[in-house]
């Protein structure tokens, strides 16, 4: 098993369509130990289940946004766990409003927020798990393809995409000196709730199916085993990278 015995938080679980799911589901048939957050209630009474489900640990309460929340939560799995040698941060929003129409029209707020959420809550997160990461923690967090090239309805996403990818890259420079390896993985489109939001999704789906090298969509149970790789010793030397797992479609010149 690649991942016997490590401690894996998993940030950003919806339900058990999400990627955050498939990540949870091959990190549990790799030896992985599980945790997860919640946002308020209503999403505990979702995770809670899972969690239970797949064999997690404990669920804790942490709003992303919220500095507050963040140190709080990492107090309490440093009381759970002591240390952690996986973070996973499956977290992005934007209005929905944002997302539609063209991008020339997102508010000032609605910016704000998508920066907020879906980009700096990555370094604020590390910033405050940093002292709990093992000296080879590795950090995983998920972007998409709209980060560099244009996806019509990805809009301000695609501008938060591209701060998180960013982000990544200097996280890696300054947990590098502890040995933490940060990452992020570029999925190709997938049937999740949060992507349901984008528009036009049905056509990009026929459009990977149809120009993919592969000839399909990506699934989030191999972008789980993405995460795997990742978070396991196989991956040692990589760092600052966004590797893409979209069956080639990014690789298209045309």
């Amino acid at each position: 098993m690649l991942l016997k015995g490590k401690k894996a938080l998993i940030m950003g679980l919806a339900n058990n369509k999400s990627i955050a799911w498939g990540v949870a589901s091959c990190f549990r048939e790799q030896g992985a130990r599980l945790a997860f957050n919640y946002v308020g209630e209503a999403i505990k009474k979702r995770v809670e289940p899972l969690s239970e489900e797949i064999g997690g640990e404990f669920i804790f309460p942490c709003d992303v946004c919220d500095d507050g929340q963040i140190d709080a939560a990492a107090e309490f799995v440093r009381e759970k766990w002591g240390n952690i040698d996986v973070l996973v941060h499956s977290v992005a929003f934007a209005n929905r409003e944002d997302l539609a129409g063209p991008y020339i029209n997102v508010s000032r707020e609605g910016f704000r927020l998508a920066l907020d959420v879906s980009a700096y809550s990555l370094t604020a997160v590390c910033r405050a798990f940093a002292p709990l990461m093992s000296q080879d923690a590795s950090v995983i967090t998920m972007t998409y393809h709209g980060s560099t090239k244009i996806i019509p309805g990805y809009n301000v996403m695609g501008v938060a995409k591209a701060a998180l990818e960013a982000s990544v890259r200097y996280l890696a420079l300054d947990l590098g000196e502890k040995g933490v390896r940060v990452n992020a993985i570029s999925a190709g489109p997938i049937k999740t709730l949060a992507a349901s939001a984008v528009s036009g999704l049905k056509n990009i789906f026929n459009r990977v199916e149809e120009a993919a090298p592969l000839h399909r969509n990506v699934t989030a149970l191999e972008v789980g085993g993405l995460a795997v790789f990742l978070a396991s010793d196989l991956a040692s030397a990589v760092t600052g990278e966004i590797v893409y797992a979209d069956c080639g479609f990014s690789q298209l010149g045309i």
